[in-house]
């Protein structure tokens, strides 16, 4: 299918109509080849990816119960810390394991792989809060789609992540205190693990879970990932489905893999993507493409090679703001991934008005969140703890303003795709912002370390990588062939020291402050 009719299929489906008639029918999941095993993954199976894990089952040296328990056993021990979960299904998943491991059931993309679910998704007969108010008590009686779609894969579900309160911040209590901690500087409060979809990144960095789903909206995939040393995925969108997802936005949702390397994102993007009749948004697009061998290091006579020659889009405020630690561990990534044959980097500019078009379209998403929840704003406004101030701005946004909104996103996909996507395949970001507005899909993977804050424990640095309309299978080659020349990916924290305590000293969030930076 060429750029030029995959640009037109998204513009259609962004516009929010799609006309194709789409067969029920569940996508082919890629199971990941073997693989080489790391020692440490041998010898400690939390430390191990999806595909290490799959080839350890596959030759019988390992059982889907040893591994579910192993995650289960490192719950126990140190999520009192880390606070990732905010419900574990440990029962439930060791009957499924240990089903698995009756059936010898391991040739599934998923078979026996210990998963994080974000508590924003339905998982029938266990609770979905979306850690708020509104939803405590709230038990559905069927799975979201791509809960149904990992768990058909062989995936088991270990419990429900912790989350931003309906999404809008990272993991806090719905009254603004911080709960869960980012994995890699846990003794640390005030520095940020990337939200809301905090615990599915902190799950997988914590080694409590092999890999985890989130939701993105404004930056919650991507952030966390590149916070916490993943690899995260945010799908273009409607190439997953977003069906049994409690909203926040129709037009910025997106469902996606917060994993630990790019081979693992595929292979769970693989699982998620595809139509899904309950989900409008899924039907009519280009085929998924072959995510797995997309994931696939190609080598050459020289080496790591790409597998399709990509222009890098390196944008004039790549290197604005940053302490000299981080635009070290940018300028190293840079040159690591120049070094690779078949990427070229390119100098591009930002399209006319680019801050006044991301900027008007971006309040928009204030008004589409509060559509779904007017009933229990008119009903109590203390539900939305310290999100309230956010929701009150939707309320309060004018059509025209929201009819602007719309006109600008127009127009800047026009500005994109005839401007900055004339110069480059795939641009480096340094916001996720705009590419959530348009619906684009973007990559999130680890390129070095730097210190948190001034004089702070050291935290993973990530970077963020946009592409085109259904462009996923290119934006893993490009992290795929950047993690085969470098380690960060292979890293994981120390494990935490006992407990922390919340107390009345913890860090709160106050209303104002998530108003201002809320998803």
């Amino acid at each position: 299918m060429s750029r030029a009719l995959n640009r037109r299929t998204f513009l259609a489906a962004s516009g929010g109509a799609t006309f194709a008639a789409a067969a029920a029918v569940s996508p082919t999941a890629q199971a990941a080849p073997d693989v080489t095993l790391r020692a440490a993954a041998v010898d400690d199976p939390t430390e191990a990816t999806i595909a290490e894990a799959l080839t350890m089952l596959r030759a019988g040296t390992l059982s889907a119960t040893e591994l579910v328990q192993t995650h289960l056993d490192r719950i126990n021990r140190f999520d009192d810390t880390y606070q990732a979960f905010n419900t574990v299904t440990a029962d439930s998943a060791l009957t499924k394991a240990s089903e698995v491991d009756a059936r010898g059931d391991v040739r599934r993309a998923l078979s026996g792989i210990p998963l994080c679910i974000k508590d924003n998704y339905w998982t029938a007969g266990v609770r979905t809060t979306a850690n708020s108010r509104i939803f405590a008590d709230f038990v559905p009686d069927t799975d979201a789609t791509a809960v149904s779609r990992l768990t058909a894969a062989g995936g088991i579900v270990l419990g429900k992540g912790q989350m931003g309160p309906l999404a809008t911040t990272r993991a806090t209590t719905p009254a603004g205190v911080v709960t869960t901690v980012n994995a890699w500087t846990p003794e640390d409060v005030t520095v940020d693990p990337g939200g809301s979809s905090t615990g599915p990144a902190t799950s997988v960095a914590g080694r409590l879970a092999t890999s985890s789903i989130g939701t993105q909206t404004g930056g919650s995939i991507t952030e966390p990932s590149r916070r916490q040393n993943l690899t995260g995925l945010k799908p273009t969108m409607g190439r997953t489905s977003i069906h049994g997802i409690i909203p926040l936005s129709f037009t910025r949702d997106h469902s996606g893999p917060l994993a630990r390397d790019a081979m693992d994102a595929a292979i769970v993007l693989s699982v998620l993507a595809g139509p899904d009749p309950l989900d409008p948004r899924t039907l009519g697009l280009p085929k998924v493409p072959d995510l797995v061998t997309a994931a696939t290091p190609v080598y050459g006579a020289r080496g790591v090679e790409l597998r399709r020659a990509t222009r890098i889009g390196v944008p004039g405020d790549f290197f604005t703001d940053l302490t000299p630690e981080v635009a070290a561990a940018r300028q190293s990534f840079l040159d690591r991934v120049t070094a690779v044959p078949g990427v070229t980097l390119v100098d591009v500019t930002y399209p006319t008005d680019w801050e006044l078009l991301t900027g008007a379209f971006n309040a928009i998403r204030l008004s589409e969140r509060t559509e779904p929840f007017r009933h229990w704003l008119r009903q109590d406004l203390s539900l939305f703890g310290v999100s309230s101030l956010s929701w009150l701005q939707g309320l309060l946004l004018s059509g025209d303003e929201w009819i602007t909104g719309q006109r600008a996103k127009t127009w800047l996909l026009q500005e994109l795709f005839s401007g900055l996507f004339t110069q480059c395949d795939v641009v480096l970001q340094t916001s996720p912002v705009p590419f959530d507005i348009l619906g684009l899909p973007e990559i999130a993977f680890p390129i070095g370390e730097a210190p948190a804050y001034d004089g702070g424990p050291l935290a993973p640095v990530g970077v963020i990588l946009g592409g085109q309309p259904y462009e996923e299978d290119r934006l893993l080659q490009v992290a795929a062939a950047h993690q085969a020349v470098s380690d960060f990916h292979l890293r994981r924290p120390a494990d935490p020291a006992p407990a922390r305590l919340l107390s009345s000293a913890a860090l709160q969030l106050d209303a104002a402050t998530v108003a201002r930076t809320a998803q």
